[in-house]
């Protein structure tokens, strides 16, 4: 399919998988408005759904591989960060869409379409979010001193010009989900079935321990600069498992970096003696220089896709 074509769909829909219910009582009852003409006397106790993921799918016309693909967003963030880059160009719903491959877009629980809670007793404490300053340096767009000016690195591949837009994907999370949050991911992959995942960041630690709850499910997984790893590795749980672990470009660029890089090259590791089928992408060192936290979002995201799609295509984890 050219790179202009039209994406023709077989199917399109979304749904909800996972959550528990949880009744909510002793609260006072307070009036509200709704509208300046439409007031409302408010009671907050009762019965609500909470912890459920939201999943949006896109099945192409002509499928070149059988398996799809199941992306899973970072911290902070929600399956918008798939959809589109921060300057207006396709993003890689689109592009894994026209290169044959049907994907599933998950907003995993608390994010995005998944909907949260205000309630306390239900999530105990309070949610952060992240600045842009913070954001500039994690996200491994400039240096904390090129922040103010807005001069990223040399030769950075990320939009700079459209940064603003990628704080516009930022969202609450709260810290204290992670179980959850595997949970949420979990009912995901039995609606779906067999499939790869596809990972980033915060998605590694949800991705890689829900492999070892349903490793019959998940048949490859693509982790796009994991922040973090199952705490065990089940014996013949990864067995002949294809596994890409994918970076960056500037991971020298704080402490931070360094050490999340070695923990995934650790991890890596640990897989191989499970018997995965490991690779792993420095894209810099690959002759890729430039790219930032956010690959699926700098300039070259199409070729990175095409690249990781002929990687599904070789590895064959059906």
């Amino acid at each position: 399919m050219s790179t202009n074509d039209p994406i023709a769909l077989a199917d399109f829909g979304s749904f909800f998988a996972g959550g528990r219910t949880v009744r909510i009582e002793g609260k006072e009852t307070r009036a509200i408005r709704f509208t300046q003409t439409a007031s409302f006397q408010y009671d907050p106790n009762g019965t609500y759904h909470v912890e459920q993921a939201y999943v949006q799918y896109f099945i192409p016309a002509r499928q070149r591989h059988p398996l799809p693909i199941v992306m899973l967003h970072g911290g902070g963030m929600t399956g918008t960060m798939w959809e589109q880059t921060p300057d207006g160009r396709r993003g890689w719903v689109q592009d894994f869409l026209r290169l044959g491959h049907a994907v599933y877009v998950v907003d995993n629980v608390e994010r995005g379409r998944a909907g949260w809670t205000p309630f306390e007793e239900i999530w105990a404490e309070a949610p952060i979010i992240r600045n842009a300053e913070e954001s500039w340096t994690l996200f491994r767009i400039g240096s904390a001193q090129g922040w103010p000016g807005r001069q990223a690195f040399p030769g950075q591949r990320f939009p700079v010009s459209a940064f603003d837009t990628l704080m516009r994907h930022a969202v609450p999370r709260w810290l204290g989900n992670n179980d959850a949050a595997l949970r949420g991911f979990q009912a995901v992959l039995d609606r779906v079935g067999p499939c790869v995942v596809l990972m980033h960041s915060h998605g590694g630690e949800v991705a890689f321990r829900a492999v070892q709850e349903r490793p019959a499910l998940v048949r490859g997984i693509i982790a796009i600069e994991p922040s973090g790893f199952s705490p065990e590795v089940a014996a013949g749980s990864m067995t002949d498992k294809p596994v890409l672990f994918v970076y960056g470009d500037f991971l020298d660029a704080t402490p931070l970096w360094r050490n999340l890089v070695r923990a995934g090259e650790g991890y890596a590791a640990r897989l191989v003696e499970d018997h995965a089928r490991v690779t792993f992408w420095r894209m810099a060192e690959m002759g890729i220089p430039g790219n930032s936290h956010f690959p699926m979002m700098d300039a070259n995201s199409t070729d990175i896709a095409r690249r990781i799609s002929a990687w599904v295509i070789a590895e064959d984890p059906a």
